[in-house]
């Protein structure tokens, strides 16, 4: 392979689950990049807004029904920081492991959405992902951000699936 097939930019999207590690995985053994090209990680946090979806909710008899509960809201951005730091630090451990140089980004926002922003605007040659093969009903309500991707950016996309 000749310098100028080798990639500038490839995305690898980690969420924590084996199969998106094993995308990850994938990425390293077998992407060739250009000597000025770089793996970027990336890791999309639910807002916290959707995660105080939770937000213990009304004051009974008659209380203020959109009250915040700042010290709740807290609690979950903190929780939040601390799973995404975790799903990171196991990502860099296995880029480290295959003594491979990345870059890492964390996102705020729907995953399928900030996933297709973070390529187009890395300009990202190649985008890897893995799939975590939900049935058919789980997939008609969760929806599934490796299809929405695959639809939605202008360069290839590698869906690396889980073992079945």
């Amino acid at each position: 392979m000749t310098e100028n097939n080798k990639l500038r930019c490839v995305v690898v999207a980690v969420d924590g689950s084996e199969e998106s590690m094993k995308g990850l995985q994938w990425a390293l053994d077998n992407v060739k990049l250009h000597p000025e090209g770089s793996l970027v990680i990336i890791h999309v946090q639910s807002p916290p807004s959707i995660a105080a979806g939770l937000n213990p909710g009304s004051i009974p008899f008659g209380g203020p029904s959109d009250l915040e509960v700042p010290a709740f809201t807290a609690a979950i951005e903190a929780h939040q920081r601390r799973i995404t730091d975790a799903i990171i630090t196991h990502a860099l451990k296995i880029c480290a492991d295959n003594n491979a140089e990345v870059k890492t980004q964390v996102l705020i926002g729907d995953p399928k959405e900030k996933i297709c922003e973070a390529v187009e605007e890395l300009h990202a040659d190649l985008l890897v992902m893995g799939c975590r093969s939900f049935g058919p009903i789980k997939r008609m309500f969760l929806g599934s951000v490796s299809n929405y991707c695959s639809n939605h950016v202008s360069c290839p996309v590698m869906i690396v699936k889980g073992t079945a």
